[in-house]
């Protein structure tokens, strides 16, 4: 394998992040749009951890914290560059940065379905919690007389 780097994704990554998750990452999200990546890279710039061999995009992880909880989404590699330590590095990487910001535990969202994904955290030392489950509600703008409305202050 070709040297590793690990770097903080910037604004001009996120076409190339959005087409390598078309092709690494299982499954889809509500966030997979230019605007999605974007917030995130400017709402927490280090929070989108790539890694790159040869100039090429192999692997990725968002390691979000939001000073309370420390969220890791989108663990992918490569199909051609699995099983060669990348997504160990990148789960290296967000866990120093967890720890450099106060983290205590690293949470990460799986999906039940995908086998390969549930033994690569089991090997990193992830473990599932059965006691409790995600519950999701997809969020669209309340409009009102023609304006989007923000957060109650």
């Amino acid at each position: 394998m070709n040297q590793l780097r690990i770097r903080a994704a910037a604004p001009a990554d996120a076409e190339d992040v959005l087409a390598f998750w078309r092709e690494a990452a299982e499954g889809t999200s509500i966030t997979d749009d230019l605007d999605g990546v974007h917030r995130l890279i400017a709402r927490d710039p280090d929070a989108l951890i790539l890694a790159e061999s040869a100039g090429l995009l192999v692997g990725s992880v968002v390691a979000g914290y939001d000073g309370w909880r420390c969220s890791l989404y989108r663990l992918a590699v490569l199909p051609a560059h699995r099983r060669q330590g990348i997504a160990t590095a990148l789960l290296d990487a967000a866990e120093r940065r967890f720890l450099a910001v106060g983290g205590r535990r690293g949470d990460a969202m799986v999906l039940e379905a995908n086998g390969r994904a549930r033994q690569a955290w089991a090997a990193a030392g992830y473990h599932r919690e059965d006691h409790c489950r995600r519950w999701v509600k997809p969020l669209e703008p309340v409009r009102d007389a023609g304006r989007a409305t923000g957060p109650v202050s």
